[in-house]
Parts: structure tokens; C-alpha cells; sequence
């Protein structure tokens, strides 16, 4: 795949500027939007709410009423990551979640909050996480649960990025094949992959958070 997109990119990588342009684009239109908000709302901002609620609807239903703190980061998460999947189907742009080392830098965010989430709630004891239901089985189950929690932002990581560079090669190979016949066949399971991706890394972040919000058993 050609690395090089239609926006300069400033001597940066190509994943590195398209992040740099999501994060512009997503403030200035956060903070405009926030200007203009009416008590009846339009087109754009009814769009804007439906998604906002599903997510608030999908964090309370997943980590519970405590995980509504953690509501900003989810959202956040999720958001960027659904534009960054679909600005693949912008001729002359790649989404940068087709790079590993935007994925994993995702991943590593992830995992980082959830520990520090899970230290700040129960402090010293969120070690029991990690020891199992009984003391004699810590041997056994620590270096288990030490073993999973490493794998969680290498699994992250490489299902995102596997299944977008997935979709943006075989999209490539389509278009040189057959051109003119499959745009819109194209275009439509794009928006299918793009959105189920991002739900997918949401999902696994609340349950991630969820797991680290709860009282070790």
C-alpha cells in the first residue's frame, strides 16, 4: 500500500498527520457544535445525541452506574476510532487505525487507564484481582492473570489493525479488478466494518474498566 495521502503531511508519518487532522476536525467541530446547541435539535445535532445516548445507554449497561464517571474517555475512545476507520473510505486518505503502531498506542492507553482506574477505586487490595479466589491457588493463578492482562493491548491491538488493513487491502485489490461495478457494494461494508470494529475495541474497553471497577472475589 502506497503510504502518502491528498493532505500535506508535514514531514510526519501518514498515520501521525491523519491523527493529528481527526484531532483538529473533531475539536473545532465539538466546539461549534457546543455553540449551537437548541432545546428542539436539528439534523446533525439529533445524530449527535442518538449516538451519545446509545454509548451512555451501553456504558451504564456494561460497567454499571459507577462506570458513568468514565463515560468521557469511552466516548472519546470510540468516536475517534469510528472516524479513523471510516476516513478509509475517502478516496486519498487512509484511516490511521490501518497503522499498528496507532492501534497499539490505543491499546497501551487502554491498558494503562483500566490498572490506574482499578488502583484508584480499591487502592492496595487491586491486587486481589490477580490472586485468586483462595491464597493457596495465588501461585497458580497470578502469573495467569499477569499473562491475560499483558495480552489484553496485544489483542486490541492487532484485531483492529488486522481487520481495517484487512478491509483497505481488499478494497484496493476490488477497485483495481473491477472499478466501475462495486463502489457501492464496497462502500457499504466499509461503513459495516468501520462501525463494528469501533464498537468491538468500546465494548472490550468498558468490560476491560467494568472488571477492574469491581471487587475482587
Amino acid at each position: 500500500m502506497h503510504e502518502s495521502i491528498i493532505l500535506p503531511q508535514f514531514g510526519l508519518p501518514v498515520h501521525t498527520a491523519v491523527m493529528l487532522y481527526i484531532i483538529v476536525a473533531l475539536t473545532a467541530f465539538s466546539f461549534i457544535l457546543t455553540k449551537r446547541l437548541e432545546m428542539v435539535p436539528g439534523g446533525i445535532q439529533s445524530i449527535i445525541e442518538l449516538l451519545i445516548s446509545g454509548i451512555e445507554n451501553l456504558v451504564d449497561e456494561t460497567m454499571g452506574h459507577h462506570g458513568k464517571r468514565y463515560f468521557p474517555f469511552i466516548a472519546t475512545l470510540g468516536i475517534y476510532i469510528l472516524v479513523s476507520n471510516l476516513l478509509g473510505l475517502v478516496p486519498g486518505l487512509l484511516p490511521p487505525t490501518a497503522n499498528l503502531n496507532t492501534t497499539a498506542g490505543l491499546a497501551v492507553i487502554v491498558f494503562i487507564t483500566t490498572h490506574i482506574i482499578g488502583v484508584k477505586e480499591h487502592g492496595i487490595k487491586y491486587v486481589k484481582h490477580f490472586m485468586g479466589p483462595v491464597w493457596w491457588l495465588t501461585p497458580l493463578i497470578f502469573p495467569i492473570e499477569i499473562i491475560g492482562h499483558l495480552s489484553r493491548p496485544i489483542s486490541l491491538s492487532l484485531r483492529l489493525f488486522g481487520n481495517m488493513m484487512g478491509h483497505e487491502l481488499i478494497v484496493g485489490v476490488l477497485l483495481i479488478l473491477v472499478p466501475f461495478l462495486l463502489p457501492l457494494p464496497i462502500l457499504l461494508l466499509g461503513i459495516l466494518v468501520s462501525f463494528i470494529q469501533a464498537f468491538i475495541f468500546s465494548l472490550l474497553t468498558m468490560m476491560y474498566i467494568g472488571g477492574a471497577l469491581e471487587e475482587a472475589h
